[in-house]
């Protein structure tokens, strides 16, 4: 298993306290990595999460988006029609539940299925409020000016 040394972030990054001891956990409590993901950049605010799903049609699967988290879910219908007996399982069919934890102001755009790969877009989306914005320097001069302008009319 592999660990990673995330001490490094901490030095560089304000707030993100929680995002970093997250991954410490998820790396460290060896759960299972089924199923495979990745986790893409695909814009300057935007990303994907693709799912390999193999196996799952799309009534199988559900993403829920819920505050600050997307849980993606899948569950197998059992086939109890077929006829068939099977020999050797190697394509795993077993139900899973994948939880990611979102930064603020990320929301769910579209999901798709193809090929067996789930793909979520996610957006970030930061309201005007929350933006930066460029604050103007008054010196401390001009105001007097204007008190004194203001006094002599």
């Amino acid at each position: 298993m592999r660990t990673y040394d995330l001490t490094p972030f901490y030095r560089s990054t304000v707030g993100f306290d929680r995002l970093f001891n997250l991954l410490d956990q998820t790396s460290s409590d060896g759960s299972p990595g089924y199923p495979p993901y990745n986790i893409e950049r695909t814009g300057e605010n935007a990303y994907r999460i693709t799912v390999a799903v193999s196996g799952f049609a799309k009534d199988e699967l559900s993403i829920v988006a819920k505050e600050n988290t997307l849980t993606i879910k899948g569950e197998k219908v059992a086939n109890e029609n077929s006829k068939s007996e099977v020999l050797y399982r190697g394509i795993a069919a077993r139900a899973f539940e994948r939880a990611f934890q979102l930064a603020d102001f990320v929301q769910v755009k579209d999901a798709s299925l193809e090929n067996g790969l789930l793909h979520v877009e996610l957006v970030r989306e930061i309201p005007e409020a929350k933006k930066p914005r460029q604050i103007a320097i008054n010196s401390g001069v001009q105001s007097a000016q204007v008190i004194e302008s203001s006094v002599a009319a």
